[in-house]
């Protein structure tokens, strides 16, 4: 039978005598290998080279050899590749993808951030709550052994083996002369090729040395930590949590029966709403469409997020008998799980009425995904209470990775000028803020280029400048940066900033209604 969708596992029972700490942590892998080695090199090599100037393709270049040294670790080790590891580990390099494509800051953060949880996953291998939870964490805790392992694996191999290292050394020092040499030579007698050169070889300057040689131990010290726990990984999932004493049936099901009582009768007026009987609800409340969205949105999103802390106190402290108290905490929950999933439809049509009269923005474009990624849980606890539970933890964790790589791919600051674009195309008497969307990434350029004049320079003025000027290299270039360069270079603003002091201000700031105070909170 199904089993409680939060239930923790119990782990590996721990031999008498044996610390928490012994518990989790393995034995210490064997002496580092030569191909372990060479890659971790290899890593602190390339983010010494290809991580100074920004982000782009170049997280992609300093992960691949990062993830051979964590391969080559676990082969060595004796660990299989399992199809939720490499699960972890794709995702985890396709969200490092969202930097190479698009130039928005935001996004670019939680993809990095969301990556690195994804890897340290896929090298600790997690499947508990707690081991999702501290797993996705538990790269930090294997720096300090993994450079601790790395020195004694070199000095261990080089004591016996120096002619062999002093042969490597004299071989790479004599092909970088003849690098240097013949490169120069060949840069001076051809300035195609000099230009060529200069577009892939970083410009490294001697003031840099301090922050380049900061770059080269932070990669160092990365690829370690993630061979050590690739060769040894924590046991995260020996980290047990108590479940919470079992109420009586009366005293756990009452709050939650009268909880969905509440709950049904918003539910159907929001019903009535969603299915087109807006007009109804306008005559009784008096209030127009953005009002309606405006008012109650937050509540919504935070009643969303509320009953799923319901949720998971409830299923903490559940009656766990037997097959009837399974029974009556799937015919209490469910249709709470199934009443929330209608507020959360509701929050989202509500944003999308607000928007359709006052336009996208950053703030109403995140907290929509993030409501949407929350009724992607409900649906994945409804599943967990019909199918079990055994995936719960890794599902919701993969769905909010899916989010992110998602949310980066379709550009969220190309969405926004696109739409608002999109309104002042559709309705010239609308004004679109330019004081908003000329602060967006360059992601947003293809869409600002429909613009008529003067909006149009108006709103690429302060991106042109930032892009046009901007001296970084192709490692550390996003694509949306490439085609906003290559669109601008085509087509460039016009006249200067004095034109745009009546453009665009025909609207209120951030395209909003704002209350009689001047404030508004989205």
């Amino acid at each position: 039978m199904p089993g409680n969708p939060w239930q923790h596992g119990a782990g590996a029972p721990a031999a008498p005598g044996d610390g928490a700490t012994a518990r989790l942590r393995p034995p210490p892998p064997s002496l580092i290998r030569p191909a372990v080695l060479g890659s971790v090199l290899a890593t602190a090599l390339l983010s010494a080279i290809f991580l100074g100037d920004g982000l782009g393709v170049n997280l992609l270049i300093v992960a691949v050899p990062a993830a051979l040294a964590a391969f080559f670790a676990a082969r060595a080790a004796g660990r299989r590749l399992r199809p939720w590891t490499a699960a972890w580990a794709v995702g985890g390099l396709a969200l490092l993808a969202v930097p190479a494509l698009r130039d928005a800051g935001w996004p670019t953060f939680l993809a990095v951030v969301s990556a690195f949880a994804l890897g340290s996953l896929a090298l600790h291998g997690s499947r508990t709550w707690p081991g999702v939870l501290i797993g996705s964490l538990g790269l930090f805790d294997s720096v300090v052994p993994g450079i601790i392992w790395g020195v004694r694996g070199v000095r261990a191999r080089a004591e016996g083996s120096r002619a062999r290292w002093g042969a490597a050394l004299r071989t790479t020092l004599v092909a970088l002369v003849l690098l240097v040499v013949f490169g120069t030579l060949f840069a001076g007698a051809d300035a195609a090729f000099a230009e060529l050169l200069g577009g892939l070889v970083p410009d490294a300057s001697v003031g840099e040395g301090p922050w380049r040689i900061f770059l080269f131990a932070l990669g160092l010290a990365g690829a370690l930590a993630a061979a050590h726990a690739a060769a040894a990984p924590v046991r995260w999932d020996g980290i047990t949590v108590r479940p919470g004493k079992p109420r009586g049936r009366a005293e756990w099901a009452l709050p939650l029966i009268v909880l969905d009582l509440l709950f049904a009768p918003f539910v159907i007026l929001q019903l009535v709403v969603l299915l087109g009987g807006y007009d109804k609800v306008r005559d009784v409340t008096g209030l127009s469409h953005a009002e309606y969205a405006r008012q109650g949105f937050w509540q919504l999103l935070w009643a969303t997020l509320l009953t799923l802390f319901v949720i998971a106190l409830a299923l903490r402290w559940a009656p766990r008998g037997g097959t009837g108290d399974r029974t009556l905490v799937r015919a209490v929950l469910g249709p709470l799980c199934v009443l929330t999933l209608v507020v959360v439809a509701s929050a989202l049509r509500r944003m999308d009425l607000y928007v359709d009269e006052y336009g996208l923005t950053r703030l109403r474009i995140s907290v929509a995904a993030m409501e949407l990624w929350l009724g992607v849980v409900l649906i994945l606890i409804l599943a967990a209470g019909v199918f079990g539970a055994r995936f719960l933890p890794r599902a919701i964790a993969v769905s909010a990775a899916a989010g992110v790589l998602a949310f980066g791919l379709l550009s969220p600051d190309g969405l926004i000028a696109e739409q608002n674009v999109q309104r002042f195309e559709d309705s010239r008497s609308t004004a679109i803020d330019i004081d908003y969307v000329k602060d967006l990434s360059a992601d947003a350029v293809p869409a600002l280029d429909r613009l008529p004049e003067p909006e149009r320079s108006c709103a690429l003025r302060v991106i042109q400048n930032d892009v046009l000027r901007a001296d970084t290299p192709w490692y550390a270039t996003s694509w949306g940066e490439a085609r906003a360069r290559e669109i601008l270079e085509k087509r460039p603003v016009k006249g200067d900033a004095r034109d745009c002091y009546g453009a665009g201000r025909e609207g209120t700031r951030d395209g909003y209604e704002p209350d009689d105070d001047g404030y508004d909170p989205y």
